[in-house]
């Protein structure tokens, strides 16, 4: 068994660089925005605390973790500083947002979930408060830079976070040490969020169907009425 002690410092650390990862996809969305340099640590600062501060208000964990410690902001305005002066040197920065993203929503999708049930919460509360997590940041993210927030795009986005979230919560139900279902949870949403992106996988979408008739109607209540 992994000691409390050890668990809960192993999960800060992952929870410390899911931040920094969203940090990075937010400031380098601005450099795509050609933003000024407090453009990015907006962007990069929002989209690394966002996901986190919804889930604790919804949790009434106050103060929310980083008015507990704001480090984290310190972490995101760093962050985005750096991306600032280095953005030009990725060849697309555009597919980096995309992995970046897709390893920051498989971390958080456990953490979130982790914190839910560490708080107390029910199953699927907790699987709900990884999603929250996972998706929120980059909503706002998307949302200050003028763009489709991702989960509205025809992507594997939320269902990736929810199978990680429902795999943590389901294997620390059955008794599994959480750091092995921290793990098993980060490995599904990122391979299910990693081959969305690799062959465009998308949820069927739904599809229009012709109205009835006012004598398709009228045609139905006269059969009724027989």
């Amino acid at each position: 068994m992994v000691p409390t002690e050890l668990f809960a410092s192993t999960v800060a650390v992952i929870e410390w660089f899911a931040v920094a990862v969203f940090a990075v996809t937010g400031a380098l969305v601005a450099s795509r925005k050609q933003m000024d340099i407090f453009g990015f640590v907006l962007l990069g600062t929002v989209t690394g605390i966002g996901g986190g501060t919804v889930r604790d208000v919804m949790l009434g964990t106050l103060p929310v973790f980083w008015v507990k410690d704001p480090a984290y902001l310190v972490v995101c305005s760093v962050v985005s500083a750096v991306v600032f002066f280095t953005a030009h040197i990725p060849q697309s920065r555009y597919r980096l947002v995309l992995w970046l993203d897709a390893v920051g929503l498989a971390l958080v999708a456990v953490i979130g979930a982790e914190r839910g049930l560490a708080s107390g919460a029910g199953p699927l509360v907790a699987i709900t408060m990884g999603v929250v997590t996972a998706v929120f940041g980059g909503i706002i993210r998307d949302i200050l830079a003028a763009e489709s927030p991702m989960i509205l795009r025809r992507e594997i986005y939320v269902t990736a976070a929810m199978a990680g979230a429902a795999l943590f919560v389901g294997l620390a139900s059955l008794g599994t040490p959480r750091a092995a279902a921290l793990g098993a949870g980060f490995l599904v949403a990122f391979v299910i969020r990693a081959l969305a992106i690799t062959y465009e996988w998308s949820l069927p979408p739904y599809r229009a169907r012709p109205g009835r008739s006012a004598e398709d109607i009228s045609r139905s209540r006269s059969k009724g009425a027989e």
